[in-house]
């Protein structure tokens, strides 16, 4: 039996402090009383005697005389079963859908297990999002850990929906599912995820975890831990290949730095605490997949950088931890070119391994490596045509500046509901290639030259 505190020694911010604890754990849950009214919260910080806890529900009309506090013993745990498919949690994991409470006999700690280097097996074959520079150029691999880098205003929000709606394994007979999770949001975009993934006819087979802007701050540190639970649940025990999709993570870092100085922590860069990376990891390795279990988790998070800055903390430690970037381009969100991917500075460094023949077709690497190449070229030459205008190129040139308008304009621009197979976008981008000619084609054999190329 726990021991039982009463009175507390201050409270501040989202978190208590509570003095002359035995006994106490870190990360342990305790059970705190306010005038008759349960709320719940997790030790973040011991010493000595000396315990510091954040409150999920928030520490308004917590005083230092109403307050009693118990001791658990145990971390925080989540229910969990395959009927958590299509349903709506909260930030920690409660039912907000208006349905039942998950009962289950099966209860993980929503921190997980950490993966044994040895036992992790490399990641294969693709999942296909149905967007054509992501499934051509920066193929989504089973197991993988790819990054959307995002700035304030674009439309990363759409791009998140529009992945969760249409992603799909490259074999039907597989059993796959999503895990969303969508931190410090507006009610209007807990409406829109909804709708979009309802509409999509996605939505049984997405569990979702929504965390708002008016909740708790220390809810936005459990929401994502809560969402990987729920992908560990269903990739290792129900052989599921889940794909995590969580926005925005720069969210949750802010959190993490509201907490941290919170509890008076010395702050390392931006103010962000000098644990961030190892925080960070945390969450992004627990995707992969293992060896002996036949599921999978893959993790696309999104970030906003602050002021479109990449070498911001955020970006930065996170581009330490993945394998690669989708970064989207403010230039092409106002051109109205969408989803607005800047094709050249993103790259996905597992897409080697899980495409080509067998996987996806036989001249996908060739003409990856070859969009790449030519769209790198188009922008040396718009640089040019600034200088000397246009009229002015020669004539190879005016052909880079056409194939450069189309890749971005058919291409790269397909709107939030157009739904591409993989056979389509890579149809599209011998299409647009095909406006040069075969000379230029320096990074194609000339077997698929012959056989893809359009007169």
């Amino acid at each position: 039996m726990r021991k039982e505190y009463l009175g507390i020694k201050k409270a501040e911010g989202p978190l208590i402090f509570i003095e002359n604890v035995e006994d106490a754990v870190y990360g342990e849950i305790i059970e705190i009383n306010v005038d008759g009214e349960p709320r719940t919260g997790k030790i973040v910080k011991i010493d000595k005697n000396f315990i510091v806890a954040q409150v999920f529900q928030g520490t308004s009309g917590i005083s230092s005389v109403n307050t009693s506090v118990r001791f658990t013993g145990k971390p925080m745990e989540m229910a969990v079963s395959k009927d958590i498919l299509g349903r709506e949690f909260n930030g920690i994991g409660e039912p907000s859908d208006g349905g039942m409470p998950i009962y289950s006999k099966t209860k993980l700690n929503i921190n997980g297990s950490p993966i044994n280097p040895i036992a992790r097996q490399y990641p294969r074959n693709y999942i296909q999002t149905g967007i054509s520079t992501i499934d051509v150029l920066l193929t989504l691999i089973r197991g993988q850990k790819l990054p959307v880098f995002s700035g304030n205003g674009l439309t990363h929000k759409e791009l998140a929906a529009q992945i969760v709606s249409q992603a799909k394994l490259s074999s039907s007979d597989e059993n796959f599912g999503v895990c969303f999770a969508a931190i410090g949001i507006t009610k209007d975009d807990g409406i829109f995820f909804r709708d979009r993934f309802s509409q999509a006819g996605s939505i049984e087979n997405v569990v979702m975890f929504l965390n708002y802007a008016d909740d708790p701050v220390a809810e936005r540190l459990t929401a994502p831990r809560c969402t990987l639970t729920a992908a560990e649940y269903l990739a290792f025990h129900e052989n599921m290949h889940i794909l995590v999709v969580i926005t925005d993570i720069t969210n949750y870092c802010e959190g993490l730095r509201e907490i941290s100085s919170a509890k008076e922590e010395v702050p390392g860069r931006k103010g962000y605490p000098g644990y961030l990376y190892s925080d960070l990891s945390s969450l992004y390795e627990r995707a992969g997949m293992i060896k002996n279990k036949k599921g999978s988790i893959t993790f696309l998070p999104v970030l906003t950088m602050p002021n479109d800055d990449i070498t911001h903390p955020i970006p930065d430690l996170t581009g330490y931890i993945t394998e690669g970037q989708i970064v989207l381009s403010r230039r092409l969100d106002n051109s109205g070119i969408l989803p607005s991917v800047n094709v050249l500075p993103s790259l996905s460094r597992l897409m080697k391994d899980g495409i080509g023949l067998n996987y996806t077709r036989e001249d996908h690497p060739e003409l990856a490596n070859q969009l790449f190449s030519s769209y790198s070229k188009v922008q040396e030459i718009r640089s040019l045509a600034q200088i000397i205008g246009e009229d002015d190129l020669s004539e190879i040139d005016q052909l880079y500046m056409s194939f450069g308008r189309a890749f971005e304009e058919e291409f790269i621009n397909q709107g939030f509901l157009e739904n591409r197979d993989i056979e389509e976008s890579l149809n599209i981008g011998w299409k647009v290639l095909s406006l040069l000619p075969k000379e230029e084609m320096d990074r194609v054999s000339d077997q698929i030259i012959e056989k893809y190329h359009r007169k």
